[in-house]
């Protein structure tokens, strides 16, 4: 008997094919605010990531009221309202550009992470749904392509409007009066204005959009009871707090393998109008990874047998960036995306494999992990202050370490003695 899922049509299937376009889409438009309110709002290293800390800390709320708020509205009128706050996280951007306000701009990414967080729970449900699933595996990677290809737009697009001609403007802001200075920056900060406002206008319609959509009703799944009989909390599954802190680290160095990408290119004394594009580098970078994932996995090599690789990728490519110099130690970051692009599908299976009922909570310690995008690129911030910018991404090899660990043998620990 075939699946009522398949009845759906195509037209629920482009729905949701734009939402994660938009996630991804807002999701990389950091690393172009990171350099730009550096400038605009005269920060330093440290301070300016707090652009990430903002934004990625709200999975760390959100992740446990996320899932209240949909048990109460539903998966649908929940995406509607991740995107209503969405929007009014872009329209903060309006008084914080006007006075120039550095936190107002950091509680409107807040407000942003924070309906994105209840976005991204939201939709991931109806991307199996909708259609059979045996092609389920297909319809995910379609999604996972669209936003990948959002991040390489995203800063392209922001950059345009609000770094052109930074370079000049930069240079001569040391030859200024504190007014004009003054004056200057005030104009810098109002670039940001109208492409948030029409990202609030678009975010807003497509909540009414999905309001209104035949999106069919679904429904949270029942908690499996299989495999975690008789276990009486989640201490025992040690597997799976590796696995939360191989997320942390995970989205750590992934976070700043995009983000740091144009300001460390401005470091090398690259113009703006050139640097701009090196995040994008490293999003495409990233969807090679991920066509590549998909013909391997789990055809050619298990899934942790590719963690381990591209962690081992992850390691050679930091090193060669910090012993390189100038645009070859730009791509070597770039190619971090390459390197980080089967992380995310490889560890969270290892993590939640045979939790049973406690797959649910499980997976909310796991989202409650991208937290990494908050911590560890603020410490990338910290050190470029207080040493350089290249020798900062020292960080990545730890990191990238203690991936590989997961994948030999974090993974496996606990989970031989649950089965026996």
């Amino acid at each position: 008997m075939k699946n009522s899922e398949s009845n759906y049509g195509w037209k629920p299937i482009a729905i949701i094919g734009v939402l994660f376009f938009i996630m991804g889409f807002i999701t990389w438009l950091n690393a172009t605010l990171i350099p730009y309110l550096k400038l605009a709002c005269e920060l330093s290293n440290f301070e300016s990531f707090f652009v990430t800390f903002a934004f990625y800390i709200s999975y760390f709320v959100m992740a446990l009221p996320s899932s209240w708020v949909l048990n109460k509205s539903g998966f649908k009128n929940g995406m509607s309202l991740g995107l209503i706050v969405m929007g009014l996280g872009a329209l903060m951007f309006i008084p914080a550009a006007y006075s120039r306000t550095y936190e107002l701009f950091l509680f409107g990414l807040f407000l942003l992470g924070t309906g994105l967080a209840v976005l991204q729970t939201a939709s991931n449900p109806y991307v199996t749904i909708l259609g059979p699933i045996e092609s389920a595996a297909k319809r995910i990677s379609i999604m996972g392509t669209a936003n990948k290809i959002a991040g390489i737009i995203s800063p392209i697009v922001l950059g345009a409007f609000v770094l052109k001609g930074t370079d000049s403007l930069e240079q001569r802001l040391s030859t200024l009066s504190l007014s004009e200075k003054t004056a200057e920056l005030n104009l810098l900060a109002e670039r940001v204005i109208n492409p948030y406002v029409f990202m609030a206008v678009i975010l807003f319609i497509l909540a009414l959009m999905i309001r209104f959509s035949n999106l069919p009703i679904v429904n949270a799944e029942n908690e499996e009871m299989s495999e975690a009989q008789g276990k009486k909390s989640l201490v025992q599954y040690t597997y799976l707090w590796f696995g939360v802190l191989a997320i942390f680290v995970y989205v750590g160095v992934e976070v700043i393998a995009v983000d740091t990408l144009i300001s460390y290119g401005k470091w090398w004394g690259f113009e703006m109008s050139q640097a701009k594009f090196f995040s994008s580098i490293t999003m495409a970078a990233m969807i090679v990874g991920y066509f590549t994932g998909i013909v391997a996995i789990p055809k050619y090599i298990k899934q942790e047998k590719a963690l381990a690789l591209f962690s081992i990728l992850g390691i050679l490519f930091s090193i060669l960036a910090i012993f390189t110099t100038g645009f070859t130690s730009v791509l070597f970051i770039a190619l971090l995306g390459f390197a980080n692009s089967i992380m995310w599908p490889a560890i969270w299976p290892l993590a939640i494999d045979g939790l049973g009922k406690y797959t649910k909570i499980g997976s909310a310690l796991l989202v409650m992990a991208i937290a990494g995008g908050a911590l560890i690129p603020l410490l990338y911030g910290y050190l470029v202050d207080i040493v350089d910018a290249r020798i900062a991404y020292s960080i990545l090899i730890p990191g990238y370490f203690y991936l590989l660990f997961f994948a030999i043998k974090g993974h496996k620990i606990g989970k031989i003695k649950i089965s026996q």
